[in-house]
C-alpha cells in the first residue's frame, strides 16, 4: 500500500534537489520498507517529534540518513507532535520533569503588567526570565524522557508488529498449502 506512494529509485537518483547529498541519499535503506529501516525511522521520528519543538522533519531526515533509517517514515513519524498536540505534550512533559526533580508546579502566569516604562521593562524581562527558567529544566527533562520512551516504544513496537505480521502470513500460507494437499488426495 505504501510502496506506491514512495518515489522510485530512479526518480531519486535523477532529482537535482537531492544531488547535493551525494551517494549517501541512494542508500536503499532510506527508501525501502523493511522492518529494520522502518523501525529505525519510527524511533527517529518519535524522538524528534517529542524532543525538538522546531525543525523536526529536517532533523529526523538528517538523522535517518546517518542511521540508515527509512526517510519517509522518519519524517511522517515526527507528526506525533502537531499544533493539536503541542499543549498536552508540553504540559505532560513539564509535569513529568517537575515530579522527577521535585520542582514546584507554577502558580499562575508570570507577573507582568501592561504599562511599560523603561525601568519597568527591565524588571518585567527579569521576571519573565525567572518564570521561563523555572519551567525550562523540568520541561526539557520531561521532553527528553518522553522522547526516549517514545523512540524505544516505537522501535520495538514496529519490530513486534512486523514479526507478528510475518508469522501470520507464514501460518496462512502453510495452512493454504496443507488444504491444497488434502484436497489433492
Amino acid at each position: 500500500m505504501f510502496k506506491r506512494l514512495l518515489p522510485t529509485h530512479d526518480s531519486i537518483k535523477q532529482s537535482r534537489l537531492l544531488s547535493w547529498l551525494g551517494p549517501r541519499i541512494h542508500d536503499p535503506s532510506l527508501w525501502h520498507l523493511n522492518r529494520r529501516a522502518v523501525a529505525r525511522g519510527v524511533a527517529i521520528g518519535a524522538f524528534f517529534g517529542l524532543m525538538v519543538p522546531v525543525a523536526q522533519i529536517p532533523a529526523a531526515a538528517v538523522m535517518s540518513i546517518f542511521l540508515r533509517a527509512n526517510l519517509w517514515i522518519a519524517a511522517v513519524s515526527t507528526l506525533i507532535s502537531n499544533p493539536f498536540t503541542y499543549a498536552p505534550i508540553y504540559y505532560f512533559a513539564y509535569r513529568l520533569g517537575a515530579s522527577l526533580i521535585g520542582a514546584p508546579l507554577p502558580r499562575g502566569e508570570a507577573n507582568l503588567s501592561h504599562d511599560v516604562v523603561a525601568s519597568g521593562l527591565v524588571q518585567q524581562v527579569g521576571e519573565l526570565w525567572t518564570w521561563i527558567t523555572g519551567i525550562g529544566q523540568p520541561l526539557v527533562l520531561g521532553m527528553l524522557l518522553m522522547a526516549l520512551t517514545g523512540a524505544t516504544i516505537g522501535y520495538w513496537g514496529v519490530r513486534f508488529f512486523w514479526r507478528v505480521r510475518v508469522l501470520s502470513k507464514r501460518r496462512r500460507m502453510r495452512n493454504a498449502r496443507a488444504r491444497a494437499l488434502q484436497s489433492a488426495h
